[in-house]
């Protein structure tokens, strides 16, 4: 599971968030406060890293590669058509390096998994779309080449379904980052993940 920031959504700080959601099992998350000046980034960053590693997780940014190396993270995270060649460059070749996709295609075989996103449509981008759904998603791992991690609204409920579909992983940013129990939120996250496709948590939607 990976756990992409957003302050704003936030209603606890940011270390407190990463703190639970590390206690319940999570091994990776990625920093994603691209409207703060690229000092800030790097700052909070360094801050995070060491509550990150403490619990032996990763620690990655949706942003620059030339600030993860700044920062010392573990790799990056590109939007579609970043260069991931350029991140390898960066970081080096230990790094992880991922990007996103929005539409069935052939991942630059460089990059070590790919972001598939929206699967669903999400409060965090509200109009941001199409969602994928789970047919799409299939439809991308197929065509990815590289692993794929599912995006976008996805509840525990919908998890068993992702998986199904061929993702590798989830990723969550908004529903963990709005809870006022994050720990929780991650615990049924990964407990969705043991149930087979079409078996409710009991939770509501």
């Amino acid at each position: 599971m990976l756990l992409i920031t957003d302050r704003k959504q936030a209603v606890r700080p940011l270390d407190e968030v990463l703190a639970a959601a590390f206690a319940a099992g999570c091994r990776w998350a990625s920093l994603r406060e691209k409207d703060l000046p690229a000092a800030e980034q790097a700052a909070l960053a360094r801050a995070l890293l060491p509550l990150a590693r403490s619990f032996g997780a990763m620690l990655t940014l949706h942003g620059q590669p030339e600030l993860a190396a700044e920062a010392g993270l573990d790799g990056v995270h590109l939007p579609e058509g970043g260069d991931v060649s350029h991140a390898r460059a960066v970081l080096g070749p230990g790094a992880l390096v991922g990007l996103s996709l929005h539409r069935p295609g052939v991942a630059d075989p460089a990059a070590d998994y790919v972001i598939a996103a929206p699967v669903f449509l999400t409060q965090s981008k509200p109009g941001y779309g199409p969602a994928l759904g789970h047919a799409g998603l299939a439809a991308m791992v197929a065509a990815a080449g590289r692993p794929v991690i599912a995006l976008g609204g996805i509840a525990p409920q919908q998890v068993p379904g992702c998986l199904t579909a061929g993702a590798a992983g989830i990723a969550v940013m908004g529903g963990v980052m709005r809870a006022s129990d994050p720990g929780a939120d991650v615990r049924e996250l990964f407990a969705s993940m043991k149930r087979p496709a079409g078996v409710s948590s009991g939770r509501p939607g």
